[in-house]
């Protein structure tokens, strides 16, 4: 995986979450919602709400707002089911797309997806046509001048895949999904604060667009991102 560039792009994208913030909230508490329907409200039992509710910590989520989308979702008052749809396609140059929504209409949000495809420059594809592309796994990132030892030796200790240091000098830590947990904490435990941590799906190789491709490409993306149905966007270009 190219990575010269790989701190600039992880930037940028935390950037352009701080500006869409409130929206961010409000995937945030669909997926509290979801998670505590489906494992229940105990956060120590399901860890997919814990993840969910960490996601909400770190997007500042005020603890009483968390508590009551949890209490809700549990007492199900607002009566919405909603629905986990996996959406594929190709954008500018050939660039790998995934799409993860949660929805109470399907067929609207098969619309909207499809129709951003077509009117940005991408290319709506069929299941699994570039799933195989990405591999989900948690994601630990360290700025720059973090100490490459220090990660490499807490990480792997804790159960940690791999430890993958950049052009840039940026230090990535990969783990399985069950481990993420257990690593993240045992850096934490050590002084290690990682700048981006999620279990995510993490394109296997990258396609660098500059130039023209790389604005027409984040206008795609951002028009997927502000879909009122869109929980994340994975994608393999890296933006100059």
């Amino acid at each position: 995986m190219a990575g010269h560039s790989k701190w600039a792009n992880i930037q940028h994208r935390k950037g352009r979450q701080d500006e869409k913030r409130g929206k961010i909230w409000t995937r945030i508490i669909r997926e509290i919602t979801v998670a505590a329907r489906q494992g229940g409200p105990d956060i120590k039992d399901n860890p997919r709400l814990r993840l969910a509710v960490d996601k909400a910590k770190a997007a500042n989520m005020p603890a009483d707002r968390i508590k009551y989308n949890i209490d809700k979702a549990s007492g199900n008052i607002d009566g919405l089911t909603y629905e986990e749809i996996r959406y594929e396609g190709y954008g500018i140059g050939g660039a790998a797309i995934m799409i993860d929504t949660m929805t109470d209409n399907r067929v609207r949000t098969v619309a909207e997806v499809r129709h951003a495809f077509s009117k940005y420059g991408g290319n709506m594809g069929t299941d699994g046509s570039v799933a195989f592309q990405f591999k989900h796994c948690g994601q630990l990132l360290f700025a720059p001048g973090t100490s490459e030892d220090k990660v490499m030796e807490v990480a792997l200790d804790a159960g940690a895949e791999d430890v993958i240091t950049g052009d840039d000098g940026a230090i990535e830590v990969l783990t399985s999904p069950a481990d993420y947990e257990i690593v993240k904490a045992a850096l934490e435990a050590a002084g290690l604060v990682p700048e981006l941590s999620e279990v995510t799906m993490r394109a296997e190789n990258t396609i660098e667009l500059t130039g023209e491709d790389a604005e027409r490409m984040q206008k795609l993306l951002d028009v997927i991102e502000d879909l009122d149905d869109t929980q994340a966007v994975y994608h393999n270009a890296e933006l100059n």
